[in-house]
């Protein structure tokens, strides 16, 4: 095998890795050999991530029957069980194989195995353990309406699903706009709602707001709603709850229809620890698919952690990428808890303040070789995938192809942008905001590396804490949102939210997210259905109405939402690379900065209205105003004039523009001659 360069791309673009560089060529080596060992074995990737047509139920036309294939390493005997042979534990064994799997074939003849049918595996475990499990390759998990168990269920039916979306191109969506979504709370109705609800009453909205990609949560199966769909059971079953597979691939056949992107929130960091529904302790050796022990707990989420470093565990996942991609036509993944995935501690408890702590012997080299191959597959698989990590660490070269030494995500999510405007509207007077604050916040990322730029996410309005619209109005937004009332508070939190969704996509990263409902200042927060709220869907839904009502200024704040998606999309400012500042007024708490060509300008005081403001800009000529965030329309007090020209003025010190720029007030200019 060839060694790798010493001068990695990725120690060139940061010179601070320099000290790293043999673990960086170590881990890189790794990948190769890996990739070389799969080429051996399997030919391709893609070959390689193929255990969900090996494993499982499946119906064999040739033969005439079904075969059916587990692994279970430890396992002293497995059998199949189902509606199909009276759940008999004894009547269809399954025969060791090599490397740990299992195997039956069922003829036609003998047993007719139908669509619909509820099946499981009786496991002898290696502890002398006997229990009825799911396949952990089951298309479609089932809970019964009385016993409320899960059970799988065979799955297929007489007509295929026909897609129409051959001529859309995940490709196309180079700036995305993500609208991070859950179907079940998606309606407004006290209630689950279903993925055709979605598509046609939720889609329509998105693609009217100018969202171009769905980010989807909770669509592996999990047995508790509650979880928002992070205790995964079933990784290769859509959640029954909103319906059918075909139901689902309906709502993604839809979005693809109107332009937008489909991306899953991939749940590979953990899963649930539930032995009935889920893969724990699956063979009963305590391990298996996850670490053995207190390694294979994690103490926050409550749940079971992958072994990544047993090849049938990373062939597991790998499928599982493989098998979204395909039988759904998922455009690719946000990668849940990959700060978790890449440290032994899970990055609870750890600063990040030095570059030891990345490759450190905390760091899950196992893991990094996963989330690499992961990684390759999405993109070799359905091409323009686009793959997030969710992590805090700022690990180096998450978001860099793995050949420069990076481990081949796409973007990663700006962590600490919501967390640091929640503590601004917690903790500071809207007197003390400091503008260099929020230039570092916004700016500071890793060079070259995308980041998903966003002021809030579903983790700000779970249980415990507020949406930002709320943290800024809180109890008035119950009683004077009324477009006809006169409130300071109201003024003062339409504003402020208008102002940082902008400057947070203005500066924060090449892609950008909310949470649905939130572009129009949802209030409260999300409680899913539990016995503390006596199982009220009150706060797990969205309350549509609001916006829908002219005489509320929810309405204001969506169609701010609009106009600021349109002219990120217009003038492709996520691709224009980082903002560069013009402008810095600490007395009157101004900031005016330049990207796209775009210039923005932003008067966060609570009071100083400046006539005839006078600033640099880099080109002289007449500028026109493409966004006012004091606009009628978007509930602001009309006080500039969006209709008129302005002219810079030469100085000494270059070109020049003066504009009344109002308090509470954010503009949008562009040269225009």
């Amino acid at each position: 095998m060839p060694k790798v360069s010493p001068s990695l791309p990725l120690v060139k673009l940061d010179p601070w890795l320099t000290p790293y560089a043999p673990q960086l060529t170590k881990r890189l080596e790794r990948f190769q050999e890996e990739r070389a060992a799969i080429k051996r074995s399997a030919g391709t990737l893609t070959n390689y991530a193929n255990w969900h047509r090996d494993m499982g139920l499946h119906y064999e036309k040739e033969n005439n029957g079904w075969r059916y294939r587990e692994w279970a390493p430890a396992a002293q005997a497995l059998f199949l069980i189902g509606d199909f042979n009276g759940w008999d534990r004894q009547r269809h064994p399954l025969r060791r194989q090599e490397n740990g799997t299992w195997e039956a074939f069922i003829p036609a003849s003998e047993c007719q195995i139908q669509h619909g049918q509820r099946y499981k595996v009786h496991v002898v475990g290696a502890d002398g353990s006997a229990r009825d499990r799911i396949s952990p390759f089951a298309f479609r998990s089932v809970q019964d309406p009385e016993s409320y168990d899960f059970s799988g269920q065979v799955w297929c039916p007489d007509k295929k699903f026909k897609w129409t979306d051959k001529n859309f191109k995940p490709t196309e969506v180079t700036e995305p706009l993500i609208y991070e979504c859950h179907v079940g709370m998606a309606q407004e109705k006290h209630g689950v709602g279903t993925y055709r609800e979605f598509a046609e009453q939720i889609l329509p909205r998105i693609k009217e707001t100018g969202y171009n990609c769905l980010q989807l949560m909770a669509l592996a199966e999990h047995p508790y709603y509650g979880s928002f769909g992070y205790h995964v059971s079933n990784f290769f079953a859509p959640t029954s709850r909103f319906g059918t597979p075909e139901d689902l691939k309906y709502l993604v056949n839809e979005a693809h229809g109107m332009g937008i992107a489909v991306v899953m929130d991939l749940i590979h960091a953990h899963a649930v620890k539930n032995v009935a529904e889920g893969l724990a302790d699956f063979d009963g050796s305590g391990g298996q698919f996850f670490h053995k022990g207190k390694r294979g707990h994690h103490p926050g989420w409550d749940s079971k952690l992958f072994n990544y470093g047993v090849p049938e565990v990373r062939q597991f996942l790998l499928s599982n990428v493989r098998y979204w991609l395909e039988e759904f036509h998922i455009d690719g993944f946000r990668f849940d808890g990959v700060t978790s995935i890449l440290y032994h501690h899970h990055g609870e408890g750890v600063a990040f303040g030095h570059y030891d702590r990345y490759f450190d012997s905390w760091v899950d080299e196992d893991a990094i070789l996963y989330l690499q191959l992961a990684n390759e597959l999405s993109h070799a698989v359905r091409k323009g995938s686009i793959s997030i990590a969710e992590d805090m660490s700022g690990m180096p070269g998450l978001c860099r192809p793995i050949k420069e030494g990076g481990i081949g995500f796409d973007f990663r999510l700006a962590m600490g942008t919501p967390d640091y405007w929640i503590k601004t509207l917690k903790h500071k007077r809207d007197e003390d905001w400091n503008l260099d604050e929020i230039w570092h916040e916004l700016t500071n990322r890793r060079p070259q590396e995308k980041t998903v730029a966003y002021a809030e996410s579903h983790d700000q309005s779970l249980v415990g804490d507020k949406t930002l619209a709320f943290w800024l109005m809180d109890k008035d937004m119950y009683f004077h949102m009324r477009t006809t009332d006169q409130s300071p508070v109201i003024d003062r939190g339409v504003a402020l939210h208008k102002m940082i969704r902008l400057i947070t996509m203005a500066l924060g990263g090449e892609a950008y997210l909310t949470f649905m409902g939130n572009e129009f200042g949802h209030p409260e927060w999300v409680d899913f259905p539990r016995e503390g709220n006596n199982w009220s869907y009150q706060y797990a839904r969205r309350q549509w109405s609001l916006v829908d009502n002219e005489q509320l200024r929810y309405r204001h704040m969506w169609q701010f939402e609009k106009e600021m998606l349109a002219l990120a999309k217009e003038n492709h400012l996520l691709e224009q690379g980082q903002a560069h500042k013009l402008h810095q007024d600490n007395f009157n708490n101004v900031l005016i900065f330049e990207r796209a060509g775009l210039i923005f300008l932003f008067n966060f005081h609570v009071q100083n209205s400046v006539p005839d403001y006078l600033f640099p800009v880099q080109n002289a000529g007449s500028y026109e105003i493409l966004l006012s965030s004091d606009s009628p329309e978007t509930g602001g007090h009309d006080r500039v004039d969006t209709r008129i020209k302005y002219f810079t003025q030469p100085t000494t010190y270059g070109p020049r523009l003066s504009i009344y720029l109002p308090n509470r007030t954010a503009l949008v200019l562009r040269r225009v001659d």
